[in-house]
């Protein structure tokens, strides 16, 4: 299976230390930008129904707004309970002011 490159957002579209829900191509996903350098991450919580761009951002740690787990931004481990299951990471390409991924 080949991946292809999706287009998300404008960097402008995201701000330091914040994170935006983009739905394309069937996903659902947030993009966080920590400290200019940009993640994408499912955006749905492993836990529950938490939208994780909706969630509290301190440094590269996202905490989820439903049971208040928290993830490691970088990398979709977990970072505390209670979620068990890490989140899915996409590598990211900044293209002309464009977040994009291999999906």
């Amino acid at each position: 299976m080949s991946s292809k490159r999706v287009e998300l957002c404008s960097t402008g579209d995201v701000a330091p230390g914040t994170a935006r829900k983009v739905e394309t191509e069937g996903l659902t996903l947030a993009v966080f930008n920590v400290g200019g350098k940009f993640y994408v991450t499912d955006d749905l919580c492993t836990h529950g129904p938490g939208s994780l761009s909706e969630g509290y951002i301190e440094d590269d740690v996202v905490e989820c707004n439903f049971h208040n787990g928290q993830f490691n931004i970088r990398t979709g481990e977990v970072v505390a309970p209670p979620c068990m299951v890490p989140i899915k990471t996409y590598p990211v390409l900044v293209l002309d002011g464009k977040v994009t991924i291999e999906a």
